[in-house]
């Protein structure tokens, strides 16, 4: 299925563009995501259909040919996608956080000015290269250095979760400063094309997100210095990354949450029409997993809210500071937590209709998505890195 086409005026306000997600993910979206789950491949036409309304450049600014989307509305957008097809909506979420960091730690750069412009023209899709082999899943530790040599910057580096590489033109990676660096001391990599070479060494046969292709691969790439994003990697993690992933990943989940409620909501009007006068007994669950629902909105959105108010502010001593660290952690670790339990509570008010793969209130993908929330940036990681600042830190609220 392709993506109607769409007019200007659909685009030129967050408004606009939030309703036109919405269109797609009821029209083309939700469609396929049986089969993309089934298949366990890259959500093709979905894609396809983002690229058509210009939404993978939806961050850029508006000088480099972008909307100058905001992040609540980017969080709109995951959370609407990500209710009609969680690995739709994973992939969008991810991109958009490469293009985030690109953009607040990137564009004082001539080349990063005119790569967004190119990726606004040509609705380029990044995806990024953060694991590797041998460190324990940590996002702070790089065992592949930048080595500089008279053709250039090279690296090589063992990614064990590369998601939908195999589609991206683009890739964004973590690598050490160089060859005599502390494994510490990182930074990040933009590659183009055929600037990197990409060998697949694993496989993606997963029990949920399968869309997102993310088999591991043997990344070999050779660029300009240039290329090198200059900030910090420290700053870049802490300021955006991290936090930009925290919200538009818990938007995700939201999405797979409100969609299994909303399931679980048409399966017990459909008995409650067989039971005039009546009150279906598993009512009095879905009232509880409705209220369940609430706190995860109020959660996320919450938290959108809250760092967006922080990017307007600019004020980069709070980006930095334990309370924000810790507070986008958490709203991580809840989320992930919440939409298990409010999934297998909607689940339980549909019973075996929610059970079986073939009925229209289908729980089971939903349950098998939801699972791969606490696996990413591993929850019992985040808890052991947050444990010791717990005890320095003053709660002021």
């Amino acid at each position: 299925m392709t993506a109607r086409t769409l007019s200007t005026d659909d685009l030129s306000t967050p408004a606009g563009r939030i309703a036109t997600v919405r269109r797609l993910a009821t029209s083309v979206v939700r469609d396929a995501a049986d089969d993309v789950d089934r298949a366990g491949r890259f959500p093709a036409e979905a894609i396809a259909a983002l690229r058509q309304a210009r939404l993978l450049s939806a961050m850029v600014p508006a000088e480099q040919g972008g909307y100058g989307a905001r992040l609540d509305e980017l969080a709109a957008q995951c959370e609407l996608l990500g209710g009609a097809c969680a690995s739709t909506g994973m992939i969008y979420a991810m991109h958009q956080i490469q293009v985030a960091c690109l953009v607040r730690h990137g564009l004082p750069q001539p080349f990063f000015r005119d790569y967004l412009v190119q990726l606004s023209e040509q609705q380029r899709l990044i995806a990024s290269v953060t694991s590797e082999a041998g460190v324990g899943g940590s996002v702070r530790t790089s065992i592949s250095p930048v080595e500089r040599g008279p053709e250039g910057c090279t690296f090589r580096k063992d990614g064990t979760v590369v998601s939908y590489g195999a589609e991206a033109q683009d890739l964004l990676t973590t690598v050490r400063r160089a060859a005599d660096a502390p494994a510490s001391d990182q930074v990040l990599v933009l590659t183009c094309g055929d600037q990197h070479q990409m060998k697949l060494t694993g496989t993606w046969d997963s029990l949920g997100m399968r869309g997102t292709c993310s088999p591991a691969y043997e990344v070999r790439a050779t660029f300009p210095e240039a290329q090198i994003v200059p900030a910090h990697f420290a700053d870049i993690l802490s300021h955006t990354m991290l936090p930009f992933a925290h919200v538009l990943w818990g938007s995700v989940w939201l999405g797979i949450a409100n969609d299994a409620v909303a399931r679980a909501r048409a399966w017990l009007r459909s008995v409650a029409r067989q039971m005039p006068g009546q009150t279906p007994p598993a009512a009095f669950r879905f009232a509880e997993v409705s209220a369940q629902l609430q706190m995860m909105r109020a959660l996320v959105h919450d938290a959108a809210r809250r760092y967006g108010a922080l990017l307007d502010s600019g004020d980069r001593n709070m980006l930095s500071s334990v309370g924000f660290g810790l507070s986008m952690s958490e709203v991580k670790i809840s989320a992930s937590r919440m939409v298990v339990e409010i999934v297998t509570a909607a689940l339980r008010v549909c019973g075996t209709n929610g059970y079986r793969n073939d009925s229209p209130y289908s729980i089971g993908r939903h349950l098998r998505d939801a699972h791969s929330a606490a696996l990413m940036i591993g929850n019992d990681r985040i808890l052991s890195s947050n444990a010791p600042m717990h005890l320095a830190f003053k709660d002021e609220q």
